[in-house]
């Protein structure tokens, strides 16, 4: 089976909060993007609220829940006891662990996981006790893998920013799709499924579910929405799902 598209919503989050106003209605291209395909949605909820706040994760849940119960609803974010908090309310069908700072504009790296492990190792186990599915964002690094199995990880989510801006160098593109792959490689070695986000486009998407056939998820914001731009949230989640296979 293909990976599945989650639609990070951020973007669109960031865009209706440049106003006191409730357009672009962040549930409402949420249902968009679920009527033309998608698998689910993905939200970030960062402390300060600049991309989606608080009060959606209740409405997204519903939109999930009351029309589209076969979609997920994933939300990401840095562990503090605010957040697990927020998640435990909002009940999502995965929560992807990311060390952010408060202060950064976007995910810029992955755990290091032998160094970061003791902390994340009873998130994840709080957070498994609630039922929840826990994926933990890394980097391409396949010797670096084996906490993740240790603690009780369902998957990993592979950072695929350095082989987005690759967009220009086919040669160096490559190389980080071999990071990727041998990675992926070894997740699939311990147990652990794998997703994928930050930079993807359609351009990109082909190559790298080819590379990592067994992709179980991946989510797509920045790119996606400068997508529908220009083809609309509809047809710019059948050109995603297009790309990944289905």
């Amino acid at each position: 089976m293909p990976a599945k598209l989650s639609v990070n919503l951020n973007a669109i989050a960031m865009l209706r909060n440049r106003r006191d106003l409730p357009w672009p209605s962040v549930t409402g291209l949420g249902r968009i993007a679920l009527a033309a395909g998608a698998h689910g949605l993905t939200v970030h909820p960062r402390p300060d609220q600049r991309h989606t706040r608080f009060s959606d994760l209740p409405d997204l849940r519903a939109l999930v829940d009351d029309e589209f119960p076969q979609a997920e609803f994933n939300i990401e974010g840095y562990p503090t006891d605010d957040f697990l908090s927020l998640v435990e309310a909002a009940q999502p069908d995965q929560v992807t662990l990311v060390p952010d700072d408060p202060a950064q504009a976007t995910s810029d790296h992955g755990w290091d996981l032998a160094r970061h492990g003791a902390f994340l190792a009873p998130v994840v186990n709080r957070l498994k006790k609630k039922g929840f599915r826990v994926s933990l964002f890394v980097d391409p690094d396949a010797a670096g893998l084996d906490p993740a199995r240790d603690m009780g990880a369902d998957r990993i989510e592979l950072y695929t920013g350095p082989y987005g801006a690759c967009h220009e160098d086919a040669a160096a593109a490559a190389e980080q799709l071999d990071l990727l792959g041998r990675t992926a490689d070894r997740a699939a070695e311990l147990g652990l499924g794998v997703n994928a986000g930050h930079d993807l486009t359609v351009a990109n998407l082909p190559a790298l579910v080819k590379r990592v056939p067994a992709l179980a998820e991946v989510s797509i914001g920045h790119g996606l929405t400068a997508d529908a731009l220009e083809h609309g949230m509809a047809g710019t989640v059948r050109r995603h799902l297009a790309a990944l296979g289905w």
